[in-house]
């Protein structure tokens, strides 16, 4: 049961909200990484994914936890597996809109009792729908390969794969979206805490800010996936598998994520 080995404190906007949000990360001897909010308790689960719009959210009657993939991608990141965090909000903080804090956070005070189990897949699965697809198909180690089609000129039919030499950059790429379309999110509640500090503004001949690697939007998503991902309880990144994501998004994920428990082998 991978921990973190004392409490951690990060706090920020929050990126749909646009409130302070600040959350507490604090060790556990119990697997499983579960949000408390208001003395109310939800785990993070793939069978507690109530939506997918714009973003993931876990919730049920008493309870809901906004944007919740780049933390789970950081947990995933450092084999993360069991920890309580507690929110003064039911939107965790956006920080700089990528993993990187949360992984330079864990860093800073280590982790404990790490175990790493490799995954196989019994058979492929796929979601096929137009002109999206994912498709996770058994291989001898991992890859990852995403495809975006968006309305920029960078970012038409764009391929980019996750390698071991890139993950710094896949950690590090930032949420982003449409800058022409950001009064219209606001004005129906989402976006109200993006800026320049946490969100590439897509334009139309390039982007609001420096670009931490090449199509950074891309490595994005790839982080939304393994983040995703994580909520079956099974780490991606220990996957002996061959991923490839066509515009695909969170509601994609989330629907390979809930076959991935009975679809898959866990090796030691």
């Amino acid at each position: 049961m991978g921990t973190i080995k004392k409490d951690i404190t990060l706090k920020s906007v929050a990126l749909m909200t646009g409130v302070p949000s600040e959350a507490v990360l604090c060790p556990s001897d119990k697997k499983g990484i579960r949000f408390h909010v208001n003395e109310k308790v939800i785990e993070a689960d793939i069978k507690n994914v109530v939506s997918t719009q714009h973003c993931t959210v876990i919730g049920n009657n008493d309870i809901k936890v906004v944007l919740i993939e780049h933390f789970m991608a950081a947990c995933a990141l450092r084999n993360i597996d069991s920890l309580d965090v507690y929110l003064n909000h039911y939107e965790l903080p956006i920080l700089d809109g990528s993993s990187k804090e949360w992984v330079s956070a864990i860093d800073s005070v280590g982790t404990e009792n790490i175990k790493i189990n490799s995954y196989t897949l019994k058979e492929p699965l796929k979601y096929l729908n137009d002109n999206t697809y994912l498709v996770v198909l058994p291989s001898d180690k991992l890859n990852i390969t995403y495809s975006v089609n968006f309305r920029h000129k960078d970012l038409k039919n764009r391929w980019v794969s996750l390698n071991t030499e890139n993950i710094k950059e896949i950690i590090e790429a930032r949420t982003f979206g449409y800058l022409s379309e950001l009064e219209m999110l606001q004005k129906a509640g989402y976006a109200r805490g993006a800026c320049l500090e946490n969100t590439v503004g897509l334009t139309d001949d390039g982007y609001t800010v420096e670009l931490r690697s090449e199509y950074e939007p891309i490595k994005h998503k790839i982080l939304d996936l393994i983040g995703d991902f994580y909520l079956a309880g099974c780490n991606v990144m220990n996957f002996n598998a061959q991923i490839i994501a066509k515009e695909a998004g969170h509601t994609v994920h989330t629907i390979i994520a809930k076959e991935l428990k009975d679809s898959i082998i866990m090796e030691a």
